[in-house]
């Protein structure tokens, strides 16, 4: 697959853990998908870790600094998506009913970014690339390959989303997916009683071979599995699992 080199506004394009042991996650990662790291200095005693994938940057990971950990922030995987003009886009997430976490801010000489709250509760960052647009390759094995976000309001989610991004909709009652342009780039449930206590989140999804084996080898390495492995008629096999340090995502397997 070609190296992605840019992004139209609209698309997820970049995957940044955030997590309370930077150097454990390194070790996980690069056990559970093969991903090898590359670290950059942040400042002091801090670095920016991205994960490769055959020589393509596919994620990053960063350790949180002592205020997030003493107010309880738990590990997290964020997602990033291309907007053309951060500042006006997030103007715009706010008029439209989302809380601005972190205002427009330049990230060196990568880009410019902020974080929003959506109107149901769900994070989410927005980027402008400058030298940076994101992944170089999403997708192929061991790569991220979908996004979905579970939410307690799916209607007022439709209205933010559509509105921020130019996104639309389709799918089932059940399992919208959401659509950039000609593109289908994720999905989103409503959130279920019998889940527990899930606050609204999106939740990012990495292509595995075989979902049974990673599954287990997380188990193996101090991870979770807090659901599945279990199939999708006619689509795949999936779970969702945790890294030691908490932060959730999910594998999936597709159907051959």
């Amino acid at each position: 697959m070609p190296t992605m080199t840019t992004y139209a506004p609209g698309n997820f394009c970049w995957f940044e853990l955030a997590t309370s042991d930077q150097a454990a996650a390194k070790d996980f990662y690069s056990k559970v998908f093969g991903w090898t790291s590359n670290d950059t200095p942040m400042g002091p005693e801090q670095y920016y870790t991205t994960f490769e994938v055959d020589g393509k940057a596919v994620s990053a990971a960063y350790g949180m600094d002592k205020a997030q950990l003493d107010r309880g922030v738990p590990s997290h995987w964020n997602l990033y998506v291309s907007v053309a003009n951060c500042d006006v886009s997030t103007g715009k997430a706010e008029s439209l009913g989302a809380t601005v976490v972190m205002p427009a801010f330049d990230v060196m000489e990568h880009g410019r970014m902020s974080v929003i709250q959506d109107p149901t509760g769900a994070m989410v960052c927005l980027w402008e690339g400058r030298n940076h647009h994101g992944a170089q390759s999403v997708g192929e094995t061991n790569n991220f390959c979908w996004w979905e976000l579970n939410t307690r309001d799916t209607e007022k989610a439709k209205a933010f989303y559509t509105a921020l991004f130019d996104w639309t909709t389709g799918g089932s009652p059940e399992y919208t997916e959401w659509k950039s342009g000609e593109s289908t780039i994720g999905g989103m449930m409503e959130i279920q009683a019998d889940w527990g206590p899930v606050p609204p989140n999106w939740l990012s999804y990495v292509a595995v071979t075989n979902c049974d084996e990673i599954a287990e080898k997380i188990k193996s390495l101090g991870g979770s599995v807090m659901m599945g492995p279990m199939d999708i008629p006619n689509m795949g096999r999936f779970a969702v699992v945790a890294d030691p340090q908490k932060a959730v995502f999910a594998i999936y397997q597709t159907q051959r």
